[in-house]
């Protein structure tokens, strides 16, 4: 796709800032990044909070704007409450992606960027191929280039928990929602 400027506009879905710092780097030059906060998901409310503010810190430190999505976790649990026993990696994670990636490519379309991407691979834990293909999906249906990527490749996942370290950023031990802090214990 050829874009109106010589550096396109992406808007990068985060989750968490240890999850968002690798990837911003390594896209920061091809791109004019913006953050995208947007984890209705995430629970408790203040766990969300902690995330927001170590990603609010992460757009200053990397130089990227920032947008904050809505935090309405009623219509995400409403959308994934008959699949609340479903293991972590299983068929809520999709729905979940897909969700979050739905939310990022209006945005991204509503605010004049070029492409929207996510974050989301860079975990181990989760499949690369089910976001590149949520992602490819809504690109198609909304207008908007995505990116795709498996950001996890090529040590990522380790050089986001460097850059996690390096900056302090506080490091959860669950995906987010509720489902998955019940997974974990």
């Amino acid at each position: 796709m050829k874009y109106s400027t010589l550096k396109p506009r992406m808007l990068l879905h985060s989750c968490c800032a240890t999850c968002t710092a690798y990837p911003t780097n390594l896209l920061k030059e091809r791109f004019d990044i913006s953050l995208f906060y947007y984890n209705p998901n995430i629970f408790p409310e203040e766990e969300y909070n902690r995330r927001l503010a170590d990603v609010r810190s992460l757009a200053d430190t990397a130089g990227t704007s920032f947008i904050k999505g809505e935090y309405d976790a009623s219509e995400w649990n409403n959308t994934t409450r008959d699949l609340a026993d479903e293991p972590e990696g299983g068929k809520r994670c999709p729905i979940c992606f897909n969700f979050r990636l739905e939310k990022t490519a209006e945005t991204a379309k509503k605010k004049g960027f070029d492409i929207f991407g996510t974050t989301l691979s860079i975990s181990p834990h989760k499949n690369s191929n089910a976001i590149n293909e949520a992602g490819s999906l809504l690109s198609a249906r909304i207008g908007i280039d995505f990116y795709r990527a498996d950001f996890k490749k090529k040590d990522g996942f380790k050089k986001a928990m460097d850059f996690s370290k390096k900056y302090s950023f506080y490091r959860q031990n669950y995906c987010g929602c509720e489902y998955s802090i019940r997974s974990n214990r």
